[in-house]
């Protein structure tokens, strides 16, 4: 079994840049991945919107989030990538989380380690 290490690219960012940010992860061959719809905040705690004269606090907002497992040599390319596809300059662009990963097993073959990914 080939050995290395693993590292979980997590990336929340706003869903207006999925596009961009699929592109750029295909530019790259990257293709297995998982999107999901997420809410949350960060230091911007939401936002106050207005409807019928009411005003309403809205502080989980609506976001995405890829995450990809990749050997540790990729990172850098990768999260450069997403970092390029990502950016607005706005509040709320969304955050980048790097998790070392012991071990991935491939339900279909058991196979297990980079293999596996």
């Amino acid at each position: 079994m080939e050995t290395g290490k693993m590292t979980m690219i997590q990336c929340v960012f706003k869903g207006e840049r999925l596009f961009d940010v699929q592109k750029a992860m295909e530019d790259i061959d990257i293709v297995g991945m998982t999107i999901w719809e997420v809410k949350g905040h960060g230091r911007q705690m939401g936002h106050i919107e207005h409807y019928r004269g009411l005003e309403t606090k809205v502080n989980l907002l609506p976001k995405l989030m890829l995450e990809i497992v990749v050997l540790e040599n990729e990172v850098e390319i990768i999260v450069q990538s997403l970092l390029d596809a990502a950016r607005t300059g706005d509040i709320g662009d969304g955050k980048i989380f790097l998790i070392p990963v012991a071990d991935a097993i491939r339900v279909r073959t058991g196979e297990r380690g980079i293999q596996a990914i």
